[in-house]
């Protein structure tokens, strides 16, 4: 495999990866807090959804950006509503979200658009573009360095940059800050929480705006960034797979970020290898192909599943004792 092979497979990996980043850390925040966050798929298809519409409305990636987030926001909230003020089933609530969101855009998209569900594609002005395209270009003369470390690293928007930078930074807040010691706290045991005089309530619904402000960000990426325009289910599963990486990286923000790179590399090498012959194999059918990475993850899970310890108040709602 050449150095531009290499450069290429490595900026792939980092643009799929990219969203399930993303939506991992916002499960991670939830799930961290003890609520059961399902609905990370339908967040970052409303998400898409919003970004595509206020982009073509406005014209403004700032504005196509906040509204995705102010939207995810509300979903996260809307979660919160059901399983933190009313202690309802956080399993069913994220599915309900799921459900809406698939229906939603759908409806709103022919409604507001009529071109089958989809928005019209965003204009260049307002989709994303490499934030140091003259250094790449720069590189290109050097060997093995021009393709791997451009054209592979450097290539990118800064929503990529932002991913990567918020994995230590989330990181550092669950592990070196006040705020993230009583957020484990909260997820491994509630009442001892409440005992200390810490609202309960407050603390997860703080952890669940920021996974809507994380899943308006991985919505956003799918439009703004990725593609042109919304269509309908677009995230393709993308948001079960980010569960699928943090239960994998077994709540931790490192490890998800590593799982997540692992589902986006293979996710990379499943497009690279459509419509290319195996040997011996031959060449196999694209669907099968295209399925590669949901089999593999599937796999990875059932492998290690078994030895993950989820926190211990995840999915219990909490009443508070007179």
């Amino acid at each position: 495999m050449d150095e531009a092979m290499i450069g290429s497979l490595i900026a792939s990996t980092l643009r799929v990866s990219t969203p399930l980043i993303l939506c991992a850390l916002a499960g991670l925040l939830s799930e961290r807090s003890g609520v059961i966050d399902i609905g990370l798929e339908g967040k970052m298809l409303f998400a898409a959804f919003a970004a595509g519409a206020a982009g073509v409305a406005f014209g403004s990636t700032a504005i196509a950006l906040l509204i995705a987030m102010g939207v995810t926001v509300l979903l996260s909230w809307l979660h919160g509503f059901a399983c933190v003020s009313h202690r309802g089933d956080q399993v069913v609530s994220g599915v309900a979200i799921n459900i809406i969101a698939v229906g939603m855009t759908a409806v709103l998209g022919i409604a507001w658009f009529a071109q089958g569900g989809q928005t019209p594609p965003v204009s260049n002005e307002v989709r994303m573009q490499a934030l140091m395209p003259g250094l790449v270009d720069a590189m290109q003369g050097i060997p093995v360095l021009g393709q791997v470390i451009g054209q592979g690293l450097l290539s990118h928007n800064a929503l990529v940059y932002v991913a990567l930078l918020l994995v230590p930074a989330v990181w550092w807040l669950m592990f070196r800050t006040r705020f993230g010691l009583r957020l484990r706290a909260v997820g491994e045991n509630a009442h001892m929480v409440d005992a200390a005089g810490v609202s309960v309530s407050r603390m997860r619904y703080a952890a669940l705006t920021l996974n809507g402000l994380l899943c308006g960000l991985a919505g956003s990426y799918l439009v703004l960034a990725q593609n042109a325009a919304f269509v309908p289910n677009m995230t393709a599963g993308r948001g079960f797979m980010a569960l699928a990486a943090l239960i994998f990286g077994k709540w931790h923000p490192v490890k998800a970020f590593w799982a997540c790179l692992l589902f986006g590399f293979l996710d990379a090498v499943a497009i690279r290898l459509q419509g290319v012959p195996l040997p011996i194999i031959g060449l196999v059918p694209v669907q099968l192909i295209q399925a590669l990475p949901y089999l593999l993850t599937v796999v990875l899970l059932a492998g290690f599943i078994g030895r993950t310890v989820a926190p211990q108040a995840l999915g219990r709602p909490y009443l508070k004792e007179r």
